[in-house]
């Protein structure tokens, strides 16, 4: 760790200025006692900072909404076919938001309408999308897959920007969405089957919903292992990931498992188990809750309920968020070193 007398060093040798040592120390500083507000165990997630920030959203929806219709009088269209018109104002109401959005999340470090805005710019940006294909004289998929790779696109420079966890949802949705078009347009999957959780236990929809989830859930571990304190945008962003990787993950193996009846409940269980292993290892709470959410709605979207199942859940999910910190401590203990776990949340050793 670096200390104040490090930096001075620093400072004496021209390695670098005053202000720069003045800034590292106050960055150390607010680290510091970022990590000391966290309690143990603890997994930070904040949507706004008070009413204020709801406040704001609202007027922000309305302002949006508004300015759509001012649009459409000036010339924009929403549907085929769209115009010239209609790329100048996307591109207008972009600069517009990115404006906006430096003041809220860079000016003011607001939560709740950094998110929102984060919404707009994609739906904008998807208009943007839809009004380039339109241009080109493309339709079908190909235009779907021009609509989606803006917003991915889009999405990911704003991102670059400004650093909204939230863009990683955004970002994960649209390029599944492109590759799912791409595949579509090909032939290669049914063009009836777009979904992020399509109900598909086998053929490419299904292997592309795995797919998804295991890269969605790597790059957030990328993210949560590059800050494993927490303190930072990057472990919220690594939030998102696994919101949206847990469901894709379990998508495929729990419509296999229920597919043979009480059998396949309790064999989903043991993975829901397994899954709830390996969110204690990560300390992820967020992966485990979407995942065992999605399989609860598979339940009883597809066998109007399983009593039996969705108690075994309901008290297993009582049990491990009473008992975590005790059952993470004693399986990080348990486990023998493997590749990366230093750089894991920190967790109680044995004395």
């Amino acid at each position: 760790m670096i200390e104040d007398k490090d930096l001075r060093a620093a400072v004496q040798r021209g390695l670098i200025t005053e202000a720069q040592a003045a800034g590292l120390a106050a960055l150390a500083d607010a680290r510091m006692q970022a990590r000391e507000r966290v309690e143990p165990g603890e997994e930070p997630f904040v949507l706004f900072k008070g009413f204020n920030e709801i406040f704001i959203v609202i007027g922000l929806t309305i302002l949006f909404t508004g300015w759509m219709g001012v649009s459409i009088l000036l010339g924009a269209e929403f549907i085929s076919p769209i115009g010239a018109d209609t790329v100048l104002i996307a591109l207008g109401t972009l600069a517009g938001l990115w404006l906006t959005q430096r003041y809220f999340t860079i000016t003011r470090r607001m939560i709740a309408p950094s998110i929102a805005l984060a919404i707009m710019f994609a739906v904008t940006a998807g208009l943007l999308g839809r009004a380039l294909a339109d241009l080109a004289g493309l339709h079908g998929f190909a235009a779907l897959v021009v609509h989606w790779a803006v917003i991915a696109a889009v999405m990911v420079g704003h991102y670059r920007v400004f650093r909204v966890p939230f863009d990683a949802a955004i970002i994960a949705g649209s390029v599944f969405a492109a590759l799912w078009s791409i595949l579509a347009g090909r032939g290669v999957i049914p063009g009836d089957t777009l979904g992020l959780l399509h109900l598909s236990k086998e053929g490419p929809v299904a292997a592309l919903s795995f797919a998804f989830g295991l890269a969605c859930f790597a790059l957030a571990m990328r993210f949560d292992m590059s800050d494993p304190h927490r303190v930072s945008t990057r472990s919220t962003t690594g939030f998102w990931l696994h919101v949206m990787a847990a469901p894709a993950i379990i998508n495929t193996i729990a419509l296999r498992l229920l597919d043979h009846g009480q059998a396949g409940q309790l064999a989903l269980l043991a993975v829901l188990l397994a899954l709830a292993v390996v969110a204690i290892v990560i300390d992820r709470r967020s992966f485990l809750v979407s995942g065992a959410g999605y399989a609860i709605w598979l339940i009883f979207t597809l066998f109007d309920g399983s009593a039996l199942v969705v108690v075994f859940l309901g008290l297993g999910l009582v049990l491990l968020g009473a008992q975590w910190d005790r059952l993470r401590n004693a399986i990080m203990n348990a486990l023998p070193n493997f590749a990366g776990k230093d750089r894991l949340p920190p967790y109680g050793h044995k004395a």
